[in-house]
């Protein structure tokens, strides 16, 4: 069983920080990009950032500048650094990660953690 886990959420007040973490685990072989998703109430989840196996980042404009992703492949992790956080950051954020396991290989699936809230209030 493949399982991506997120920690890290919690209750930060605007300006503040919080630092979102995500494992992976199960028979995974490879893991092509890594990212971060975010569902809004009453909007669609949107994608936030992203990271390739070779470090390559992209950003949504709205954290350009504010948000950090990282990953330690030999872990099976990524990272989510969110600095100066606004009210409208407010969102369940998802994990992604793009894998071929065991019994999916040589595809590649797209996977995803449960989700982790983020509230920015004060």
């Amino acid at each position: 069983q493949v399982q991506l886990v997120e920690s890290g959420g919690g209750l930060v007040q605007p300006g503040g920080s919080l630092r979102l973490s995500c494992a992976a685990s199960g028979s995974i072989l490879s893991i092509s990009t890594m990212g971060w998703y975010r569902h809004i109430p009453g909007k669609q989840r949107e994608w936030v950032t992203s990271i390739t196996s070779g470090g390559t980042t992209n950003f949504a404009d709205s954290v350009k500048g504010r948000f950090t992703i990282s990953r330690d492949n030999a872990k099976k992790t990524v990272s989510l650094q969110m600095n100066s956080l606004k009210p409208e950051d407010t969102a369940v954020y998802y994990c992604n990660a793009i894998m071929a396991t065991t019994t999916s290989r040589p595809n590649f699936n797209s996977y995803w953690g449960q989700g982790t809230q983020v509230t920015v209030s004060s």
